[in-house]
């Protein structure tokens, strides 16, 4: 059994520890009789343990069939879900399989793979975004693309996954709030996630904020600079031009703490609140937010606080 949860990383570093495993697959070619490795990664804050494979009893209406069941551990029932069979491989089973449990969203789950090999620690700049082919070939299920010297590593987007599992923890409106709909503040937001950034820009246009989108940290940097430049060439404050930040943590080239960071330290830029919105937000991991400064953090699928306490912030209230 491997343990990862004693692993630190200093925030605002924009470095990313991901624990590298692999599918085993039928060949990729008619007539081969060699199995092909794909290498998989996820984040190492989302991972509680590695385990080998557990006694799984079976789970009366499963919501799909790569859902193998749910077993005891430390007396909490955890759903086991066969990998290979949702990204719609054929997995070869050369030995016994691992089980990699994570916990995100306040949710544990778990994943069944061919083996384990190891935990990198890399720069977000390292990561790219994976375009349109490999999207389509992962079932939309991959977030990053790490090239290394003999192999190509893709991180996984376990939060869509888990959430095509329990329609209850994707992102909701609650209907029952009110906003202000002429509040007219802008907001600033960075999301990897086209989904996510459509939803948040949707939530906040609700509440009367003016949005602005952007797809990860360094863009959002970028942006911030433009209109910090901009401010001063007009002689008007920052706060014409944006009110508050949006922020998801895990994001290619720049991650959410990096991108605090250097707002904070900026002395212009410092006085716009940073609200991170992420699923890594918990309550072992707040402290990292912390660390570099955010003024709120608020944990996915939480989004209609978004709007409540993002306005607060504007108004120099407690944002809770």
């Amino acid at each position: 059994m491997v343990k990862t949860t004693d692993i630190l990383l200093e925030a605002g570093t924009n470095e990313l520890e991901i624990v590298e495993f692999y599918l085993e697959e039928e060949p990729r070619e008619e007539g081969e009789s060699k199995s092909y490795k794909a290498f998989y990664g996820v984040n190492v804050a989302k991972v509680l343990e590695i385990i080998r494979m557990p006694e799984v009893t079976e789970m009366p209406e499963v919501s799909h069939p790569a859902v193998l069941g749910a077993f005891n551990l430390r007396s909490r029932i955890i759903p086991l879900l066969d990998l290979a069979l949702w990204l719609k491989k054929k997995r070869i089973e050369k030995e016994p399989p691992k089980v990699i449990v994570t916990e995100f969203n306040n949710v544990t789950s778990a994943f069944m793979v061919s083996g384990v090999t190891r935990i990198h620690r890399i720069s977000w700049e390292d990561v790219e975004a994976p375009n349109k082919y490999v999207s389509a070939l992962s079932s939309d299920s991959i977030t990053g693309v790490v090239k290394f010297s003999d192999r190509m590593v893709f991180i996984l987007d376990l939060e869509r996954i888990v959430a095509e599992l329990n329609p209850a923890l994707k992102l909701k409106f609650d209907d029952n709030v009110t906003f202000d709909e002429h509040s007219g503040y802008r907001a600033l937001i960075t999301d990897d996630s086209p989904l996510i950034r459509e939803m948040i820009r949707d939530l906040l246009r609700q509440a009367g904020f003016q949005v602005e989108k952007t797809n990860n940290g360094r863009e959002c940097w970028d942006r911030l600079v433009e209109l910090k430049q901009r401010a001063q060439e007009e002689e008007r404050p920052i706060t014409d031009y944006v009110q508050v930040i949006i922020s998801d943590i895990e994001m290619p080239m720049m991650d959410g703490h990096s991108l605090t960071k250097r707002v904070k330290e900026d002395p212009v830029l410092r006085e716009l609140p940073v609200i991170l919105f992420s699923s890594l937000i918990t309550e072992k991991l707040r402290h990292k937010g912390e660390s570099v400064g955010a003024d709120d953090q608020i944990s996915k699928p939480e989004i209609t606080q978004l709007a409540i306490r993002a306005a607060n912030l504007i108004q120099g209230r407690d944002p809770i």
